[in-house]
């Protein structure tokens, strides 16, 4: 059974360091790549319970511990000599990256739905995503201003294809709450410091710009309640004003819902809500044959149930549906 288990887990580190790093940090594609062969790290991440093996929590533990790694054989003298305590963030944490730069890929289907918004995020981790009025965009040259002020915002860069609908401006939220099992606050140190973690090396300005969404973030504190998408969200909604357009939308969520009669369940309990409902997720997580194939790691964004674009999960692109 341990043999099996350690198997399993060489070719998922392999998958990921050639499918999902590649590209995007060199750094983590050479480690997974060597800990796929590395008998001794396998072992010791095949003893934890299975939702814990996954390689954007080692890696995200092992940079929350000790900063980015120089190279594979740093990486593993830290791991092997530190790994009580590193397995300990690993237990106490989840992967809950908090990408506002998703708000990038969200914002042309938030701005084509009637103003004001009240919006709902389902996942919200620290609710960075909560906040898209704060943010500035530069879709290739056409830009989106703030609709709120706020202290040096971060600007996010996103590829969009000619057809992508790039708003004139900023949308108008009126009302906002987050959903999540295990909220994050973006005034905690340690929070932060996590968050910042889950960020890759390699990938230009992304950490930067979390952190000045933090900062916006603890300025203007976005409301996140503590509960499940399975049973929490309509007492959420039934707080939202009734003048404004309700919007549930969730991001790399479904993902972490195991059970397909569970991700259906919730599907319809937004229907129910009588809310516009933007989702942006994998296709694995719906497993749905009648969304158009996205390329190999994209995301698939939807408005209620509607394919509409393919998204970088990171929010770098977007590709409108024609």
């Amino acid at each position: 059974m341990a043999a099996e288990s350690v198997r399993a887990l060489a070719s998922i580190y392999a998958q990921f360091s050639e499918r999902e790093a590649v590209n995007r940090s060199p750094l983590y594609v050479a480690i997974c790549r060597a800990i796929a062969g590395d008998h001794a790290l396998l072992l010791l991440l095949s003893n934890l319970p299975l939702e814990k093996q996954q390689p954007n929590l080692l890696l995200a533990a092992v940079k929350y511990c000790h900063g980015v790694a120089r190279d594979w054989p740093h990486f593993r003298e830290l791991v092997l000599g530190d790994w009580h305590r590193i397995r300990a963030v690993i237990l106490a944490r989840r992967t809950q990256t908090n990408e506002p730069a998703r708000c990038a890929t969200l914002l042309p289907v938030l701005a084509m739905l009637p103003q004001p918004l009240a919006l709902i995020e389902v996942g919200a981790s620290a609710g960075l995503c909560l906040l898209p009025d704060y943010y500035a965009y530069d879709y290739g040259g056409r830009r989106v201003t703030p609709s709120r002020a706020s202290d040096d915002p971060p600007q996010f860069h996103c590829a969009a294809d000619p057809a992508t609908p790039v708003p004139v401006r900023n949308v108008d939220v009126v009302w906002r709450a987050g959903l999540d099992t295990n909220p994050l606050d973006p005034a905690d140190p340690d929070d932060a410091r996590w968050l910042a973690a889950l960020v890759w090396p390699g990938e230009g300005a992304r950490e930067q710009l979390l952190q000045k969404a933090l900062k916006v973030a603890r300025a203007h504190v976005p409301r996140v309640a503590e509960g499940d998408l399975r049973r929490d969200l309509p007492a959420l909604a039934a707080q939202a004003p009734k003048d404004a357009t309700l919007v549930v939308f969730h991001t790399a969520v479904l993902a972490y819902v195991r059970e397909k009669s569970d991700r259906e369940a919730f599907a319809e309990t937004v229907r129910a809500l009588n809310a516009q409902w933007v989702s942006n997720e994998s296709a694995e997580a719906w497993n749905d044959p009648e969304q158009p194939p996205a390329p190999w790691g994209d995301f698939t964004l939807s408005l209620n149930g509607r394919a509409l674009a393919h998204t970088d999960p990171h929010g770098t692109a977007i590709g409108w549906l024609t």
